[in-house]
């Protein structure tokens, strides 16, 4: 039975923009048809959305909730839980979050995913997965481990090629031991998500700048750096071309050294595909030097104008295919604990905004079709992540997960007025729509700023990739 009715003249579905009603019964849709050519049911409610925009809800792919905080003093605290950062999704127009399972913190695989859902199950306002994490040395029964995990509905795989920081010893995975996970994927139709950066120049220009007494923060673009991400990608790609069938996500990419390189992987036919963070793309090293420049900050570091020609770029050729966060959930407090190269706080409060942000500088700014950005917030990666065409399309058969912005709505960012944290790097900057309407399955989350779903409703999500995006570069 149709429960809900949204009636829009700007609707986004995967055969283009137009009027439509989207008819949606429980948690599903069941049809999108002409305005008005279907009855609205009794007892249904009818929004009408004319003059905003209706859209897949936005899925961001990188996020880490009640995650592990380092602090300067060697001690740790964790970050806010989903049932924060699912709030302030949903307040944002995000529906679906994917966030990570450390494969180390449980005596196997499973028992860590197990240890991992405590944290979300019945905590979260949205829909969730995860991605799996190795790190370190790999113990000799993982790679079986991790086979199992994809075909249990946890597809893709983080590797660090890197500590980070020389703090961090233990985050990095040696080569020989990415190659044998590398073999998992292939046999396994998995996905390698992968921070990419060269630790023997990440390393070695932390022992330099510190030798030269240059530790403040503000030099971390000389750390991590574009020759570093050159380096890193090219290897890492080079050693996916050595395991056929070896498909890859690059995060957080930074540098236009880290797009040239994806671009000449996918010209060469090799599976790959590239996430952006919107400060990647909109903030850069000169932002270290403003008062509390480290909200601007994640791991690797901002970079250089030429590096947001080419991150820009790489949005509309496919070398980008997602904008992400990395959201780390903590206070503001936190994040400026940190004051030189080697101990300041990553990840940023994001979640919220990224929809509006990202609207506002594609399609407001940059003249960006709608269907390119709703590629770029949310259906590229459902499909990447192997949840399309549950999540990431108005269609019918798909998840009742809808966002409906409001141009109308031209506010300007206030930490004071949103749902993560006491700080916001987006702080001042104005909007060109803002989301009104949330909807996760078929439940009205938030309307008109205020919250109405629970956080029951947030469900863990199978997922599997596609064989064709395993085969070739797609999208």
């Amino acid at each position: 039975m149709v429960d809900l009715v949204i009636r829009g003249d700007t609707i986004v579905t995967p055969q283009g923009v137009g009027a439509h009603d989207v008819l949606i019964a429980g948690e599903k849709i069941v049809a999108v048809a002409s305005p008005g050519s279907l009855p609205v049911p009794d007892g249904a409610r009818l929004i009408d959305a004319t003059g905003k925009i209706v859209m897949p809800g936005g899925i961001d792919p990188h996020v880490h909730c009640k995650w592990h905080l380092p602090s300067p003093d060697g001690g740790a605290t964790l970050t806010q839980g989903p049932e924060v950062v699912s709030k302030a999704a949903v307040h944002g127009g995000t529906t679906t979050i994917i966030d990570f399972t450390r494969a180390q913190q449980g005596s196997t695989v499973r028992d860590a995913i197990e240890q991992r859902d405590k944290d979300w199950v019945g905590q979260c306002a949205c829909d969730y997965a995860t991605h799996l994490m190795v790190e370190g040395a790999l113990p000799l029964d993982l790679p079986g481990q991790i086979g199992e995990a994809i075909q249990a509905g946890y597809p893709t795989v983080k590797i660090f090629t890197t500590d980070i920081t020389p703090s961090r010893k233990g985050r990095m995975v040696d080569f020989g031991d990415i190659w044998e996970i590398f073999q998992v994927l292939a046999a396994n139709q998995g996905m390698g998500v992968i921070h990419s950066e060269d630790n023997d120049i990440v390393m070695h220009m932390y022992g330099k700048l510190i030798r030269e007494g240059r530790t403040g923060f503000e030099n971390m673009a000389e750390v991590h750096n574009t020759l570093s991400e050159d380096v890193s990608f090219r290897r890492i790609i080079r050693l996916a071309e050595k395991v056929p069938g070896t498909a890859l996500y690059m995060m957080h990419v930074s540098a236009a050294t880290g797009v040239s390189a994806i671009a000449e992987a996918r010209a060469r036919g090799v599976p790959i595909y590239g996430e952006s963070l919107h400060q990647y793309m909109l903030y850069s090293k000169e932002d270290y030097k403003k008062p509390n420049g480290q909200i601007y900050h994640t791991y690797p570091s901002l970079k250089g104008a030429e590096d947001h020609a080419a991150l820009w770029q790489g949005t509309l050729d496919g070398s980008i295919n997602c904008v992400a966060t990395d959201e780390i959930c903590c206070t503001l407090a936190q994040k400026l604990q940190g004051v030189r190269i080697d101990d300041t706080t990553g990840g940023n409060a994001g979640v919220q905004p990224r929809v509006a942000l990202m609207y506002t500088e594609m399609v407001g700014k940059r003249g960006y079709s709608l269907p390119r950005y709703v590629d770029l917030v949310s259906t590229n990666a459902a499909k990447i992540m192997g949840l399309y065409p549950r999540k990431g399309a108005i269609a019918a058969g798909s998840d009742a997960d809808i966002c409906v912005l409001d141009p109308a709505d031209k506010r300007v960012v206030k930490a004071s007025e949103m749902h993560e944290t006491d700080y916001s790097p987006w702080e001042g900057r104005q909007m060109e729509a803002w989301p009104c309407l949330t909807v996760v399955r078929g439940q009205i989350a938030v309307e008109d700023g205020v919250f109405k779903g629970n956080l029951g409703h947030g469900k863990w999500q199978h997922r599997k990739v596609d064989p064709a995006l395993i085969a070739s570069p797609c999208l």
